[in-house]
């Protein structure tokens, strides 16, 4: 059977230093180590391009090439003739060398020294064993793929945007095996992200912000790519601690941020883009405190059940906007509001300028969130209103959601979730397909801020 680089994709996850042989264009040959070999398909590697050598100077004179490569496991070595195309200095395949490339720099004390410059694509033109393998091949693992299936199984009975992360979340543990795990979604206009659920963290971290573009959750939006790290990185543009470090003058936090729940020094971390057709809808994030937790089949299998995730939200947030059948009242009423507030007023103050809302001076939530939450409030009080449907708010010109990808079924999601974590007073609460009703338990004070 031909080999393909698919047939050693195990020997490209970094754990052995690979080997290239280049020459010049008068013959004379060349001999260095990899730095890093990054799997494009069946057909292609990249190779990270870092420094002017020699190496560099034969390929672009001499565009043949040999690797040698060896299975991190068994130790077989292949060696792959191929031959060089072309060098990507922006775009997703170049993000995620550049993120893999930060955390074995840094792991390896030298992330002053491995920067990359470009991605070099090559073709390969044949893959040959040498030699026979010198370990015994690995017991069998988890098989992805039977996961891959049980899981897409569990998310098709799911009715709410709710019910399909919960369901996600749950079957990563169970099927896959991974502890720390989270959902967040594109704020768009924001130029961030939002978690919206997360598992096995000591705080749910509901409404926690990623900007886009940082970290391994924000090059992956940007990039709409998966990005894989497999060893702890001290690099900043990719560590998910970065927003603790978000800072007042006078080395006081934020009081308008909500602490990241991500672990405090992962080892391992993947993200993968949530997508319908094309268009970004969140992110899917897992990470682990072990080095190299995270397999090219994980993220295969991840990007896989992404894609499905991200058609299954937009049915689900399509579906809030259609007309539901007729039901018994009673089954469409949900709990019954209490007849009068009691305790204390709620203070409420809402910032238009970033949408942000804070109850009795405690931060809440922000941007399309806080709008919609404060335009509640408002009709509440004006109107005496508690019952409310996705299709006005997206009618609402105050709001002034976009035509497409506005997210908002997730969006309502945070906004319920960060309610029942921060606040005693008021609570949203599902009364049938994108309908939801204000539950509003104290007396109201709004204040409008500059």
């Amino acid at each position: 059977m031909r080999l393909t680089v698919d047939s050693v994709r195990p020997c490209l996850e970094g754990g052995i230093p690979g080997v290239m042989a280049t020459a010049s264009a008068e013959g004379e040959p060349n001999v260095a180590y990899l730095s890093q070999v990054e799997y494009v398909d069946a057909r292609h590697v990249a190779l990270s391009f870092q420094f002017f050598n020699k190496t560099r100077h034969n390929v672009l004179a001499n565009p043949l090439v040999e690797l040698l490569v060896v299975h991190p496991v068994t130790a077989a070595m292949y060696r792959l003739r191929a031959r060089y195309l072309r060098t990507e200095s922006e775009g997703p395949l170049f993000e995620r060398m550049k993120a893999k490339l930060a955390g074995v720099a840094s792991h390896v004390g030298m992330a002053e020294v491995f920067r990359l410059r470009g991605s070099d694509v090559y073709e390969v033109l044949a893959v040959e064993p040498v030699g026979a393998p010198t370990l015994p091949a690995p017991p069998p693992g988890l098989n992805r793929l039977a996961a891959l299936r049980r899981t897409l199984q569990a998310l098709m009975p799911a009715q709410t945007l709710e019910g399909l992360f919960d369901t996600l979340l749950d079957a990563l543990q169970r099927e896959f095996a991974v502890d720390h795990a989270m959902v967040l979604m594109d704020e768009g206009e924001r130029q961030c992200l939002a978690t919206v659920a997360s598992r096995g963290y000591g705080a749910s971290g509901v409404g926690a912000e990623i900007p886009m573009g940082q970290g391994v959750i924000g090059v992956a939006a940007r990039a709409r790519t998966p990005i894989r790290i497999g060893h702890l990185t001290q690099d900043r543009a990719y560590n998910q601690t970065i927003r603790e470090a978000l800072v007042r003058e006078g080395g006081q936090p934020l009081e308008d941020e909500i602490p990241w729940p991500g672990l405090a020094q992962p080892h391992s971390q993947l993200a993968v883009p949530i997508c319908d057709g094309g268009e970004l809808l969140g992110v899917l994030f897992v990470e682990s405190t072990k080095d190299q937790r995270f397999t090219s089949d994980d993220e295969d299998a991840l990007l896989a059940l992404a894609a499905h995730v991200g058609a299954l939200q937009r049915h689900l947030q399509t579906r809030a906007e259609e007309p539901e059948p007729a039901e018994p009242a009673a089954a469409m009423a949900g709990p019954s509001p209490p007849h009068e507030p009691l305790g204390e007023p709620l203070r409420v103050r809402h910032f238009a300028a970033d949408g942000s809302v804070f109850l009795d001076d405690q931060y809440l939530i922000r941007g399309l969130a806080g709008a919609i939450l404060w335009l509640l409030l408002q009709t509440h009080v004006q109107e005496g209103r508690t019952d409310f449907s996705n299709r006005e708010l997206r009618l609402a010109p105050s709001l002034r959601l976009p035509e497409v990808g506005d997210n908002l079924e997730a969006r309502l999601l945070m906004l319920t979730r960060r309610l029942e974590e921060r606040c005693d007073g008021l609570r949203l609460v599902r009364t049938g397909r994108g309908r939801f009703r204000l539950c509003v338990l104290r007396p109201l004070s709004l204040a409008e801020q500059a």
